[in-house]
C-alpha cells in the first residue's frame, strides 16, 4: 500500500474556502487515477471533495494521438501556471479602455491624477465603470514599461521615482506650550480676518539650512527668509524677522507643524503672535502654506541648495508669486 497522508488529512477539520491542488497533490492524484481508483477514493485520501477532483481532471486532461484522455502531473501543473499566469495579466492596465483613453488623454493636457480620477467621479457620478483611484494611476505611470513610454513627463514634478513620503519626526509631547489647531478661533479657521498665518520650513538639500515660510490665510500672500540651520533657535529669530516687518494688525497668529525647529514658537509672543500646531502628519490642516511652498518649489525644486541661492533672488521669486492673480480673489 502507497503511503499517503490519508490518516493525516482524514483528521482535519473541513476546508473551509477552496484552494486550488498542489504539484504533490496532482502527483498523488496522477498515480491514483493510474491505478484506478475513483474520483471520491482520491478525494477522500487527499482530504478533498469529490467535486475538486473532477473539476481537475476535467480542467487538466490531455489527449494523445489517438484520442484517449490522460491525466498526467506535470501537465496538469503547467496548464494550472498558465491560467494564473493569464488571469493576473488579462486586467486592462487602466481597469478598461474607457478610462484608458480618457486618463493618457487628461495626462497629455497636464492634467494630475488627483485631477483624473476627481473629475470622473463627478462627471460619473455611481457609475464603477468609470471609478479610478489615483493611486492607480500613479503606479502605472511608474511601471517599467510605461517609464520607457516616458508618461511620468506627463506630471508636474517629472519624478523618475516615486520617493517615499518621509518628514520630519513630529515631538508634539516635547514642544513646550503646543497649543493645538483645535483650539483655534473660528474666526481664523473661517477666514473673516487678515493677518493670520501658516507656516513651514523648505528644506535643503542634505538639511542644510532652507528657507522658512509664512502664508496668510486670507490673501495668500507668501513672507520668506532664508535659514543657515534647521535649528529652533535659528527659525525663531528668523520669524520675528519676518513678523517685525508687518504692522501691528497683520500678525495676530501662525499655525505651524509639529517639526524640531518650532519648538521655540513661544519667542513669538513677544511680537504679539499667537502660535498653533497642527495634528502631527496633518499637512492638509495647513493647506495655505503647502500650496505655497508648492509654489516655490516650482522655481526652486527638490534637491536645491540654498546656500547657493542669494536672499535677492528668493526675494525676487516671492514678489513675483505674490503678484500673480488668484482665483481665490477674483
Amino acid at each position: 500500500m502507497i503511503a499517503t497522508p490519508c490518516s493525516r488529512i482524514q483528521g482535519m477539520k473541513k476546508r473551509k474556502t477552496y484552494t486550488k491542488l498542489t504539484a504533490y497533490e496532482r502527483d498523488l492524484l496522477a498515480i491514483w487515477k493510474t491505478k484506478g481508483i475513483s474520483n471520491k477514493g482520491c478525494a477522500r485520501r487527499l482530504g478533498r471533495h469529490p467535486s475538486t477532483i473532477g473539476r481537475e481532471l476535467k480542467r487538466n486532461y490531455f489527449r494523445d494521438q489517438g484520442g484517449t484522455r490522460h491525466y498526467v502531473a506535470i501537465h496538469a501543473q503547467a496548464k494550472s501556471r498558465v491560467r494564473e499566469y493569464k488571469k493576473a495579466h488579462s486586467k486592462h492596465p487602466l481597469k478598461n479602455p474607457d478610462v484608458y483613453a480618457w486618463v493618457t488623454a487628461k495626462l497629455r493636457k497636464g492634467w494630475s491624477p488627483d485631477s483624473i480620477a476627481g473629475r470622473l467621479r463627478l462627471d460619473h457620478p455611481g457609475d464603477k465603470h468609470w471609478r479610478i483611484c489615483a493611486e492607480t494611476i500613479y503606479r502605472w505611470i511608474y511601471q517599467p514599461a510605461q517609464m520607457e513610454k516616458g508618461w511620468y513627463e506627463y506630471l508636474r514634478r517629472k519624478q523618475k521615482r516615486r520617493k517615499t513620503k518621509t518628514g520630519r519626526k513630529a515631538h508634539r509631547s516635547h514642544i513646550p506650550d503646543r497649543v493645538s489647531i483645535r483650539k483655534r478661533d473660528e474666526v481664523v479657521n473661517k477666514r473673516l480676518e487678515f493677518g493670520h498665518w501658516e507656516g513651514d520650513t523648505v528644506e535643503s538639500k542634505g538639511r542644510r539650512g532652507g528657507i522658512h515660510t509664512e502664508v496668510e490665510r486670507v490673501s495668500r500672500k507668501i513672507a520668506g527668509k532664508k535659514i543657515n540651520s534647521m535649528t529652533s533657535q535659528e527659525t525663531a529669530s528668523v520669524q520675528k524677522t519676518i513678523f517685525l516687518r508687518m504692522p501691528k494688525q497683520a500678525r495676530k497668529s501662525t499655525t505651524l507643524d509639529n517639526g524640531r525647529e518650532n519648538h521655540h514658537h513661544y519667542k513669538l509672543k513677544k511680537v504679539g503672535m499667537k502660535t498653533y500646531f497642527a495634528d502631527p502628519y496633518s499637512s492638509w490642516q495647513r493647506g495655505t502654506n503647502e500650496h505655497g511652498n508648492w509654489l516655490l518649489r516650482y522655481y526652486f525644486p527638490k534637491g536645491t541648495d540654498f546656500k547657493t541661492v542669494p536672499e535677492e533672488e528668493l526675494q525676487d521669486v516671492i514678489k513675483e508669486i505674490n503678484n500673480r492673480p488668484r482665483k481665490t480673489q477674483n
